[in-house]
């Protein structure tokens, strides 16, 4: 964070002038005591008490105080306003002058420890701020300085020494509160890494904003059913009304220990007030409110926060047990692809200070997919700047995608391997009803927010935004490859399910892995793969033991939490037959993945083999895919078998290589040798 000044010289002005007249107050004050005072150039008065200063201490008499008639602050000033914001009255104000004195010229220290007849205490007491204030100590006035008052309670004033008498407390004004009357706007330092100040347009057209700025007034506001937007809604709506927010880092909350929050939310509830701003606060479940001391966190910033705008928000409703009162709840929908394309080329233009050249309708479809909060947003639009400054040209597709990919956190990587794609489209070989399938699947992973959002089209039943597909076909036909490719198109990274850390003998754990799995995929932008997906979505079965019954629940879970996915989900197997029929039901897209023909067998053969790799004059591409029926995965180790004895012999690639690949494959496969496949070549393997 940036140091901001933003000191006015009527402001300063102002409050020396206040800090003058409490200086006569003081002169006053000492000339008194001097008056009284048998030796007042004794060097170590204050330090001890002579019998005579007992007697006249004793012989004096109580002198009815003299009520100081307050000084109105100038409107307009810091110090008005930081009057108004906290709710002080004329004397709050003047005993908050009192107490800052010493902050602002260091005369005051030691005249301080002459009126308090102890030289090493250099602030004001209590009981000597309501002296100079000409307000009895024995009248309400001690009450402007109890810990409900607005000056402690607001943090503008701290009473120290709670083992002395009340009067003989001193008073201290925390730095922050200093340096805001002086025109410094840096947040406090105990804020450091725990919430950023931000100020949003205060002109909007969006009606969710709206809604917000005029539901700010009601003190507590909850957003609900968000996906990473909320934070940039409430700044906007509290932007709306001309106030400044404090964004808290939620991670970094939940981490503060019982006495680190004692010391942090003053801070931050002040922070917002000495600003005129209100409080962001979410998600909430990130949090984690279900354990007793974050609930206990929660509560006291939503107690403390009363005066103060608060808005929390989070994907899920509001629990009772986080406040005694109740917030006002607004619904925040998903932004559309229009809105979203909008935010990337905002955020594009202020990363590179132009325009970009990435047009509007290739913009729109390239983030048709993404799901990324504002700020993600703006770190990818850097990102992508930075790419395309490299080399020296225009930010082009690749350089959003691949910054989006940037953008992903690396907490799913612990339950599945993440695979960046290097495959597109055109390098697959598949027939066209699984093309078609495939593109099919796109599209819904393009315009679902549109469809299912905008258009209404979602089933009840709580099914959520995500798209289902089952790959079926034998092993080696494209299927994972497919998957690969669908997560190219769209942008965004694969994350294969490791299924062996998935699958736990103990009753229970299976399903909280795969929880955690759908959790960490909810925030990141990719596709999800479950390879061999019948191991975990298989078929329920008549319960006959202890067994049965627990395969059954955990298949019952899988279809709940599957229907309430909002990602892009995939799903391979071998064999569909063994998938359960409600899994099959609540599938998108349903792609078969055939054994190649002898055409689309040719393709892979000279696909696979490739253009580096130099091919002898014997080399028969169409004699293999006519006699083999082999899958593409089989193909491909053909063809990198080949390559290596090319490579081990120093000649290029011929049918003796492709014929021994061949064999060790047919051998690997469990397959027979028969001279009707393998011709004239079988003798010479």
């Amino acid at each position: 964070m940036t140091r901001e000044l933003v000191r006015s010289p009527d402001d300063l002005r102002h409050l020396l002038a206040h800090v003058h007249l409490v200086e006569q107050r003081v002169r006053r004050a000492v000339a008194a005591r001097r008056a009284t005072d048998p030796a007042p150039d004794d060097p170590y008065r204050g330090l001890y008490l002579t019998p005579e200063s007992v007697d006249r201490i004793l012989d004096a008499p109580s002198t009815p105080a003299q009520p100081v008639i307050p000084t109105p602050t100038a409107p307009g000033t810091r110090l008005h306003r930081l009057a108004e914001r906290f709710g002080l009255g004329a004397l709050d104000v003047e005993l908050l002058l009192v107490a800052v004195a010493p902050e602002l010229d260091a005369r005051f220290e030691r005249l301080y420890g002459y009126l308090n007849d102890d030289v090493t205490r250099r602030r004001p007491t209590a009981g000597l701020a309501l002296e100079l204030c000409g307000l009895p100590a024995a009248g309400p006035g001690r009450f402007l300085l109890s810990p409900t008052a607005p000056l402690v309670a607001g943090g503008l004033v701290e009473v120290h020494d709670d083992d002395r008498p009340a009067l003989s407390r001193t008073l201290r004004v925390p730095d922050r509160v200093v340096a805001h009357l002086l025109g410094d706007d840096e947040p406090d330092v105990a804020l450091r890494g725990l919430a950023v100040v931000r100020t949003g347009p205060a002109q909007t057209e969006d009606p969710v904003v709206e809604r917000v700025a005029a539901a700010i007034g009601t003190g507590l506001v909850h957003l609900s059913g968000t996906d990473g937007d909320a934070a940039e809604i409430a700044v906007a709506g509290l932007a709306r009304t001309g106030r400044g927010a404090v964004v808290l880092d939620v991670t970094a909350l939940a981490e503060l220990t019982a006495t680190a929050s004692a010391t942090v939310l003053p801070a931050l509830v002040r922070e917002a007030r000495l600003r005129g701003g209100g409080v962001v606060l979410g998600p909430v479940e990130s949090l984690d409110p279900r354990r007793p001391e974050r609930l206990a966190l929660l509560r006291a910033l939503i107690a403390r926060a009363t005066g103060v705008p608060l808005v929390v928000h989070g994907a899920h409703g509001w629990d009772p047990l986080w406040a005694a009162r109740g917030p006002l709840v607004i619904g925040v929908p998903r932004p559309g692809t229009r809105q979203r394309a909008e935010r990337w080329r905002r955020a594009l233009t202020d990363a590179a200070g132009r325009e970009p050249e990435l047009g509007g309708a290739e913009l729109a479809e390239v983030v048709a997919p993404l799901r990324l909060t504002a700020e993600q947003v703006r770190r990818a639009a850097a990102v992508a700047v930075a790419l395309a400054s490299l080399e020296e040209r225009p930010v082009a597709a690749d350089d959003v995608r691949a910054a989006v990919r940037a953008q992903n956190g690396a907490g799913l990587e612990r339950l599945a391997r993440r695979i960046t794609p290097a495959v597109r489209r055109d390098d697959l070989v598949l027939p066209p009803r699984t093309r078609t399938q495939l593109a099919e699947l796109i599209t819904r992973a393009r315009h679902r927010d549109q469809v299912l959002g905008r258009w209404g089209m979602r089933p009840g039943g709580g099914r959520g935004r995500g798209v289902l597909a089952l790959f079926a076909g034998e092993s080696g036909t494209g299927k994972t490859m497919s998957a690969e490719v669908v997560a190219a198109e769209l942008g965004v990274e694969l994350y294969v399910v490791d299924l062996s850390a998935v699958v736990d003998k103990y009753v229970g754990e299976t399903e909280k892995n795969l929880e955690r799995i759908f959790t960490e995929a909810a925030h990141v932008n990719g596709v999800l793969l479950f390879d061999e997906a019948d191991a975990v979505f298989g078929k329920r079965s008549q319960v006959k033991d202890a067994h049965d019954r627990h395969a059954n629940v955990e298949s019952a879970y899988l279809l709940q939490r599957m229907e309430s996915f909002d990602g892009i989900a995939v799903l391979t197997t071998n064999l569909r037959a063994n998938l359960d029929e409600a899994f099959t039901r609540r599938l998108d897209v349903v792609a078969d993945f055939p054994v190649p023909d002898a055409a689309g067998r040719l393709a892979l053969w000279d696909r696979c083999l490739g253009t580096a790799l130099p091919r002898g004059d014997d080399l028969d591409l169409e004699f293999c895919a006519r006699r083999f029926e082999l899958a593409g995965g089989s193909i491909r180790a053909c063809a990198i078998t080949a390559a290596y004895l090319a490579a081990d012999t120093g000649r290029p690639v011929g049918m003796a290589q492709v014929m021994t690949a061949v064999v060790q494959e047919y051998r690997k496969l469990g397959r027979l040798l028969l001279e009707s496949e393998f011709g004239p070549w079988l003798d010479g393997t």
